[in-house]
This record gives C-alpha cells, sequence and structure tokens, in this order.
C-alpha cells in the first residue's frame, strides 16, 4: 500500500493529505540523488532568524553498512523489529545554542520544520518515511560523538515503499487502518484558550 490519503474535514494540497507513515518499507536502495534531494529539501525549511539549527546524520545501509548498524543499534527493540530491512535512517538534530552561546528555545520547533520539509520531499519523490522517537539518545550521543550543543530528536526511516504483508499480523493491522487525527475544535482555538476554532 502505497497510498493512504488523509480524510480531511477540508481539501488540503494532495502532497500533504498524500503523506503518511508506512512501516512497509523495501530493502531497495536509495539512490544518493534521492537522498540528496531530501536533506536538500530540509536544507530549505525556515528558522528563526535564519539560524538553520538543524543537523541531519544520515545512515545508508549500501553506502556504509558499519555506521547503519551502529545507529541501528540504538534503535528500540520494537523499530528494530520493522527496520530491519530499512535502506537508510536519518537523526534529526538539532544544535541548541546561538552563535553568541545563548539558548536557541526554537532549534527544535526548527529542526521539525526541516524534517517536515524533508519528508514531504521524500513523499514527493515516491519515497516512504517513518518518523520514531523510540532510540536511545545517550547510545546515540556516545556512537556518533554528538556535541554537548547538539540534541537528537528523532529517527526517521526512509526507503522504497515496501509491501504490507511481510509485516506481523500486528503492524499489517496498523499499516490497513485508517488515518485519524483529533478534530480541529480540540487543537485549534478561536481568540481564547479552550475556546474551539468553528
Amino acid at each position: 500500500m502505497t497510498e493512504k490519503i488523509a480524510p480531511t474535514e477540508v481539501a488540503i494540497d494532495p502532497l500533504l493529505a498524500g503523506r503518511w507513515s508506512p512501516r512497509a518499507i523495501s530493502n531497495k536502495a536509495v539512490s544518493r540523488e534521492l537522498l540528496r534531494s531530501v536533506l536538500e529539501a530540509a536544507r530549505w525549511a525556515p528558522s528563526s532568524y535564519n539560524m538553520q539549527p538543524w543537523r541531519f546524520l544520515s545512515f545508508d545501509r549500501h553506502h556504509d553498512e558499519a555506521a547503519f548498524q551502529k545507529a541501528f543499534a540504538t534503535l528500540v527493540p520494537f523499530n528494530q523489529g520493522w527496520n530491519a530491512n530499512v535502506p537508510v535512517l536519518i537523526c534529526v538534530l538539532a544544535k541548541t545554542l546561538t552563535p553568541k552561546g545563548d539558548v536557541n528555545r526554537t532549534a527544535a520547533y526548527d529542526a521539525g520544520a526541516a524534517a517536515m520539509s524533508l519528508t514531504l520531499q521524500a513523499h514527493a519523490l515516491g519515497l516512504a518515511t517513518h518518523q520514531m522517537a523510540g532510540f536511545d539518545i545517550n547510545a546515540f550521543r556516545e556512537a556518533f560523538s554528538v556535541p554537548d550543543d547538539v540534541e537528537a530528536i528523532a529517527m526517521i526511516a526512509l526507503g522504497h515503499h515496501g509491501d504490507p504483508a511481510l509485516l506481523d499480523d500486528v503492524l499489517r493491522e496498523r499499516e490497513d487502518a485508517p488515518r485519524a487525527r483529533a478534530p480541529i475544535g480540540e487543537i485549534a482555538f478561536d481568540g481564547a484558550w479552550d475556546k474551539a476554532f468553528k
């Protein structure tokens, strides 16, 4: 299943409505050209004061298997299970300090915007992405000598769409389940806290 359109309340751009997070990802290699394209999209995300605090550590098993395995080892066991054949992992990180040494309070927000740009570009290219919080941040920091002023935020699985039939029963059921989100009135307010947007 490569397509799973969001049942939106009002129409939104097909690129946004079509982006989703499958776990059925093929082990087929992702070309360096495609990988560079998604990273380029992330590079052009907006950021506060144009500080561009995002950093991306990519791990391509077809390019550097040893580095990929070091990153893979930091995933929690559940995520290791369905990522066993994924060709690329990308860690999303953020520099937490400004060039002056002050705390950059928007660093994670900006890195999230860059990660969204990456995932949308991947979707536009026909690739699958799945973002994960489930990895051992301390083990990752140690394995890759991440500087103290850089926060590891998330890991993204990237690859070509795979066959959901190869997933175990529980994951296949999740893959087939309809997409759902809280209604707009629960997440967007109009002029006052908890006054639902209508």
